[in-house]
């Protein structure tokens, strides 16, 4: 597909080379946008994702530091994008406990520098800005909605907090059209391989394939919504065509424990968890949420937006390879 319509409307997903960006970037080509993406790194091994899905020569890859404010600026007046995703920045919770100003800089001044580029070119550009259920922290085991109030747990969930604050603040303040998808976990077969769920799906992989390993995990007893995220970039392309910004959860609004997930993941490859599995307390986090849940009801009646995957078929497509192209 060429990329030279000037009809057609422009994207400019920063941080394209992560499960969402890949997803999102196939569904915007689906809908005939023109894709830009951005990476720090323009190396081919850094697009496992696009390459994936079959879409790494539609998309136009630029490189951009998005803690440094002249790069990004540049960036954006060179594509000058109808929509913005930004879906950059460190991802894991539990690494921005070991790195937790890298964290904070790489969302929140990224976050920030977005923003006022799109503020100083004086353009119409809409901005999606991907938030986390982390921000919540800890609600007594209620499912929050939008209105919860946000005490982030970890530096991640801070970083996250503080960039969802910022879209508030330039919605309000500049008139900016610029919104923040607060989503709670949403995985696939793109997820790398130190996310919990695919350790734990490769690991189940190898035992039934004849390894004896034991796989070590943290604490199974916390409580997450899992979804599938080939549905939540349709969220995020949703906010974008309201008349009206606004922050968004995205989420099943069902919440299982990861002990329900390894019994699934371990079962749909005909095996015993409890046979293979062992709990390591050194692998608990400092601050560890024990329920992380959401009220997807403002995403439903304001974007018609539901999720249809639930976490048993989300299973089956981590551990069906052809689940993703089907």
């Amino acid at each position: 597909m060429s990329l030279s319509n000037p009809s057609r409307k422009k994207a400019l997903i920063i941080g394209i080379s992560g499960q969402d960006g890949a997803f999102l970037a196939k569904f915007l080509i689906n809908k005939n946008y023109k894709v830009y993406g951005t990476s720090r790194d323009l190396s081919p091994e850094n697009f496992t994702g696009l390459q994936y899905l079959k879409i790494d020569c539609v998309v136009k890859n630029l490189r951009m530091i998005p803690t440094d404010f002249e790069d990004v600026l540049k960036v954006i007046r060179s594509v000058m994008p109808d929509e913005i995703y930004n879906l950059s920045g460190q991802s894991s919770v539990g690494l921005s406990f070991l790195q937790p100003v890298e964290t904070f800089n790489s969302i929140a001044l990224g976050t920030l520098y977005i923003l006022e580029s799109i503020r100083l070119l004086e353009a119409n550009i809409k901005l999606y800005n991907a938030g986390s259920g982390e921000v919540f922290g800890d609600t007594g085991g209620r499912p929050a909605d939008e209105l919860t109030v946000l005490k982030p747990a970890s530096p991640y969930g801070a970083a996250k907090a503080a960039s969802t604050w910022q879209v508030a603040a330039y919605r309000d303040s500049y008139g900016l059209h610029a919104s923040t998808g607060i989503l709670f976990n949403h995985e696939s077969v793109l997820r790398p391989d130190a996310y919990v769920t695919k350790k734990i799906v490769l690991s189940a992989a190898r035992i039934a394939n004849g390894s004896e390993e034991t796989l070590y995990l943290g604490n199974i007893n916390i409580c997450r919504d899992w979804g599938y995220a080939p549905e939540y970039v349709e969220a995020m392309w949703l906010m974008l065509q309201c008349e009206t910004p606004d922050d968004y959860i995205i989420a099943t609004g069902t919440s299982v424990s990861l002990q329900y997930f390894v019994e699934q993941v371990f079962l749909g490859f005909g095996l015993d968890w409890n046979a293979h599995v062992e709990i390591d307390r050194s692998l608990f986090r400092p601050s560890e949420i024990p329920y992380g849940g959401a009220d997807p009801t403002k995403a439903a009646n304001e974007l018609g937006w539901n999720a249809k995957t639930t976490v048993d078929g989300l299973v089956r497509s981590l551990i069906d390879p052809g689940y993703e192209n089907s």
